[in-house]
């Protein structure tokens, strides 16, 4: 199971406890591989190009196979080129600011930065990065100006916000929630329709007015083009029976994760809302003139 991103992150997370649960039902061992590179597109790429035989899968997420395929000139096709298995979890995201920002919730902070044109900056772990979409995206709803910062990692972001050295980001729930519970930051949105059980006390975007920011950094599980139905359904059965044990639920909604319901966790389900996914982005990303690098 190749996750084409460092140790650590939301995907090694959820490919890990993934691959324990799906151990059982395979009765086999299911190893992580850790390709990282190019905003996941080299360990994708290896998996496109893989033998189309079970063996080998990738966890992709919503910047491999939607993203990727908009701001880099890609060797294989996000669409064409994988078999959909099964739609992971959602991770949306949520927009956190330094402790001194003199607004108490989404509203105030956008008339703040409003009335301080190009005086606020905001964090984005480089172009075409879910932040830095969601970015470009408020600025355009609402009227805002303000820079756009891009970081090596959420880490270090999340670090210069707790700190002060940046005005806000847009983080994923495993790096802001720690900062958001224990009140180093300000916590402002969640990128959902609905408040997260994660952290119920965060407002979600409908609350905000703000539906056209919805965001999800979803993870869901492709193999190689080509892979026989038979093993296609073989994989879906051992990883909805992972997600559907409590031990491995409990473990990802602590981290912020939410779980598509049953009727979603089919690779007709993941093939369509990836469709949906790049159907909405797409136009947004190339608008923006947004290259990988």
């Amino acid at each position: 199971m190749i996750v084409p991103f460092p140790p650590g992150g939301l995907t090694d997370l959820i490919a890990r406890v993934l691959a324990e649960g799906m151990r059982a039902a395979l009765g086999q061992t299911i190893v992580i591989e850790n390709v990282g590179g190019a905003t996941g597109s080299i360990g994708t790429g290896r998996v496109a190009r893989a033998a189309p035989d079970g063996y080998t899968l990738v966890v992709g997420i919503w910047n491999t196979h939607v993203a990727n395929g908009a701001t880099y000139a890609l060797q294989y096709d996000i669409v064409k080129d994988f078999e959909p298995i099964v739609l992971l979890a959602d991770a949306p995201l949520l927009l956190v600011a330094r402790k001194i920002t003199p607004a108490n919730d989404f509203r105030e902070f956008v008339a703040w930065l409003k009335a301080n044109p190009d005086k606020a900056s905001m964090a984005t772990i480089g172009a075409g990065s879910p932040g830095h979409l969601l970015g470009l995206v408020m600025q355009q709803e609402t009227g805002a100006r303000f820079g756009l910062v891009a970081y090596r990692g959420a880490g270090p972001a999340m670090q210069d916000v707790v700190g002060g050295q940046i005005d806000a980001m847009f983080a994923n729930t495993a790096t802001a929630l720690p900062s958001a519970v224990a009140g180093s930051v300000k916590t402002f949105v969640v990128t959902a329709t609905k408040r997260i059980a994660a952290a119920p006390d965060i407002p979600s975007l409908d609350e905000a007015g703000l539906p056209s920011l919805t965001f999800s950094l979803w993870s869901a599980l492709f193999a190689p083009r080509g892979t026989p139905k038979d093993i296609i359904d073989r994989l879906n059965a051992a990883a909805v029976s992972a997600l559907a044990d409590p031990g491995t639920r409990q473990k990802l909604a602590a981290q912020g994760f939410e779980f598509p319901p049953r009727e979603q966790q089919t690779p007709q389900a993941l093939a369509a809302y990836q469709q949906a996914e790049i159907d909405k982005w797409w136009p947004i990303i190339k608008a923006a003139g947004i290259k990988g690098e």
